[in-house]
């Protein structure tokens, strides 16, 4: 059995030797270079651009302009599953070029050239008349009755306001002797920062557009090329090689369709998109920013009695993924910490600002740093110890989510709680920090989290899977689901090793989709993979082992239900003895003169269930309350994963979340400037990104409940690590200086504000 071991990345060797090949690697060198002409106002419309100096610059080739689209096709962008269901499709606003500008770095302009010198002269040259118009980049301006209106079918700026109510708060309130506990926490604008920035190339071949990109979902930006061309979806080919990380910017459509419309227009001419780093700070997408107020009526006990949410997301100019990040966020409300009274509100805002969408935690390390700092200062108001509060109120074993159907079937927020104290050694330090006076003091904190895996029932949920035996009894298995990095390939090829009975180096997984031969998959997003592939994986495995042993019937005279196949051999399960190996059956099934067969399978899983995912962070950290910084000494994440398929890949996924959520909580914040709504901070010198410097040693630690829902009892872990860090910092240092920071991120400009408003000097 593989699944459980830790086994050697598939794509190890290949990536340590250099030899993996990424978009770029791929790309002829005869293709002609795309640069974006990007607005330089946050609202308005163009009215003119002269191209004629920049056209006589040598190696300019042609340079197209909003003006040039004939015909507009207004498409999505958002990489969600699609429905026939007109009321589950996404918001249809972009135009792979407009005139229509809502944020200053709008995509106005084309310029195509032979190599990157004359595309970066020819933007330069271009000259652009524009009709400015107010603009706002706050949520809560953009809301009022005078702001600038962005989108015309959204009154007040407002994409979409949920709600959810439970019990009846009014009548809650009014019970004797409760304590009111209210507060204001806001997340601030952050990119991916992934390490290959994204790119795409496509030429023609007949009337079929073929593009290789850098995306997690292959699949679905066939579908939206297709409709921003208006052309059949079968004429458009994508292949997705190697990816460079993408944490959610690549689960959107960015400038495949612009990429491929400059290709039709040139005659189907090879071109490449190579989008520089300062442009994907602003161009691609960000993470929202969300601010949320929470008040809390607590009893004496530390029970609760009432509570209320109102979240306000920043969804910048255009619609992407939208509400949902908000509506996750608000959803994690009432479950994290149920309550018989609750009112929750969730507002998705548009503003003059970067387009925000998917990345790592999809609203839950912005609705977690809420919650969660609000929960220790609950704790703090009634004088209660923190772990002891939660322990209170968190989850207990067997709620139920009646729309998800998710159900908590173990202890284990308690287990992820008890198991980080212990690494920590938290009982002793949170002592010793109590009541701390001084210019230097220490701190310790924790946080929790609530995380689903995969979408439905908001979404379909659907993966395929294809196995072909091979004439030495190796298995090709491919799948829609990607991989970008995390380890998913090699995941897939332990379960698939074990469902099958072969050994793990005859499964040989293929990592490059391409949706001309890949069956459909709707990619990687949501910590969905492991789950939802897994379904596939085994159904299609059992049939393609079904298949082989009905062919080894015919070679062994024995009946399939006296056969297995293990390690790779055919093996009579009454005796155990080795029949032959799966090799040489595939051999012969192949070349028979009597019955050639060629021995494959492939299914379609749609998934209707999903699953809880839980754990816990602990941070110390060490405050020079002079300088105003912050240094975090020691750091413990906890989760709950279900059933580990690979104990190394599941710990790189941890630290690599936790290294994302030590940047969200300490130093990443874009910044932008309010007189011209331009990123101030788009690169990645001014741009605090985390680093090795900036961490202690990373620790991961696990608890396996496996899920019964699951094909493999696994669930999430690739997004929930980075849910939980930023309010574990904060927490820690609100134990060692008792000052609270509820804005994001905890740097020396937040800390300078807040001390010297608490009189620390």
């Amino acid at each position: 059995m593989y699944v459980g071991k830790k086994v050697t990345r598939v794509d190890a060797h290949d990536k340590a030797m250099g030899r993996t090949r990424y978009t770029d690697d791929l790309c002829d060198k005869s293709a002609y270079i795309i640069r974006i002409l990007h607005s330089t106002i946050a609202n308005g419309r163009v009215i003119s651009i002269d191209t004629s100096e920049a056209e006589k610059i040598p190696g300019v080739v042609k340079i197209f302009t909003c003006f040039d689209l004939k015909e507009k096709h207004y498409f999505p962008t958002a990489g969600h599953p699609w429905s026939t269901d007109p009321s589950h499709q996404d918001v249809a606003d972009r135009l792979v070029m407009t005139d229509r500008v809502r944020f200053y770095g709008d995509d106005i302009g084309a310029v195509v050239a032979e190599d990157e010198v004359a595309a970066a002269q020819a933007l330069r040259a271009i000259k652009v008349e524009y009709e400015e118009y107010p603009f706002v980049l706050d949520v809560q301006d953009a809301m009022k009755e005078d702001a600038p209106q962005i989108h015309e079918n959204y009154p007040g700026n407002v994409l979409k306001h949920t709600t959810i109510r439970k019990g009846n708060y009014e009548e809650a309130i009014k019970e004797p002797g409760l304590i009111k506990v209210e507060g204001w926490y806001s997340t601030p604008t952050v990119q991916h920062c992934h390490i290959e920035n994204f790119i795409c190339f496509a030429e023609m071949e007949g009337d079929r557009i073929k593009m290789v990109s850098s995306t997690q979902i292959p699949h679905i930006v066939r579908r939206v090329v297709g409709q921003a061309l208006g052309i059949d979806w079968g004429r458009v080919q994508i292949i997705k090689p190697y990816i460079g990380g993408g944490f959610g910017n690549k689960q959107d459509v960015l400038y495949e369709p612009l990429c491929a419309w400059v290709c039709m227009n040139l005659g189907g001419h090879l071109v490449k998109l190579d989008v520089p780093r300062e442009e994907t700070f602003v161009a691609n997408r960000v993470r929202h920013a969300i601010c949320s107020h929470i008040v809390s009526w607590v009893r004496p006990d530390g029970t609760f009695a009432a509570r209320k949410l109102e979240a306000f997301s920043d969804q910048g100019a255009y619609a992407s993924h939208g509400h949902s990040i908000c509506a996750k966020g608000v959803g994690a409300f009432p479950q994290l910490y149920p309550c018989d009274n609750i009112e929750a509100d969730g507002y998705t805002v548009f503003t003059n600002k970067p387009a925000a969408g998917a990345m790592r935690g999809y609203g839950i390390p912005q609705a977690m740093w809420a919650v969660e700092c609000h929960t220790d200062d609950v704790a703090a108001r009634i004088g209660m110890d923190p772990i002891a509060f939660r322990r209170k109120n968190l989850m207990p074993v067997g709620f139920k989510d009646e729309f998800s159907k998710n159900e908590l079937y173990t202890d284990t927020f308690n287990q992820c709680m008890d198991k980080g104290m212990a690494a920590m050694d938290y009982e002793r330090k949170y002592k010793e920090y109590q009541n701390q006076t001084g210019d230097i003091r220490r701190g310790i904190g924790m946080s929790v989290f609530w995380y689903n895996t995969a979408v439905w029932p908001i979404s379909l949920e659907t993966s395929s899977c294809r196995m072909v035996l091979n004439q030495d009894g190796s298995l090709q298995v491919q799948l829609g689901e990607t991989e970008i990095g995390q380890g998913a390939d090699t995941a897939y090829s332990q379960m698939a090793a074990d469902v099958v009975g072969v050994r793990l180096d005859q499964v040989h997984v293929v990592s490059c989709q391409d949706t001309d031969v890949t069956p459909f998959g709707t990619g990687a997003y949501a910590s969905r993979q492991t789950y939802t592939a897994g379904f596939s994986i085994r159904q299609t495995g059992l049939l393609l082992k079904e298949r082989i042993l009905n062919y080894a019937h015919e070679l062994t005279r024995m009946p399939p239900y006296n056969l297995d196949i293990v390690e790779g051999n055919i093996v009579r399960v009454t005796d155990g003895r080795v029949l032959l190996s799966v090799g040489e059956l595939a051999t012969e099934a192949l070349y028979s003169v009597t019955h050639s067969q060629h021995i494959t399978a492939e299914s379609t899983a749609q998934i209707k269930s999903n699953a809880y995912s839980f754990g816990c962070c602990f941070a110390e950290v060490e405050v020079d309350i002079p300088m105003c910084k912050v240094k975090l000494l020691d750091i413990v994440n906890v989760h709950d994963v279900g059933t580990l398929i690979n104990p190394a890949l599941a710990e790189a996924q941890v630290h690599g979340g936790m290294s994302m959520g030590i940047g969200f909580g300490m130093s990443e914040k874009l910044l932008f400037d309010p007189k011209t709504g331009r990123a101030l901070n788009n690169n990645l010198l001014d741009y605090k990104l985390s680093t090795f410097m900036d961490h202690p040693r990373l620790r991961a630690y696990f608890v396996e409940n496996p899920e019964p829902t699951s094909a493999f009892g696994t669930k999430s872990l690739g997004e929930p690590p980075t849910c939980p860090v930023a309010p574990a910092i904060r927490n820690a240092v609100y134990q060692a200086t008792g000052v609270a920071v509820n804005d994001a991120p905890v740097n020396p400009h937040i800390l300078f504000k807040r001390f010297k408003e608490e009189g620390l000097f």
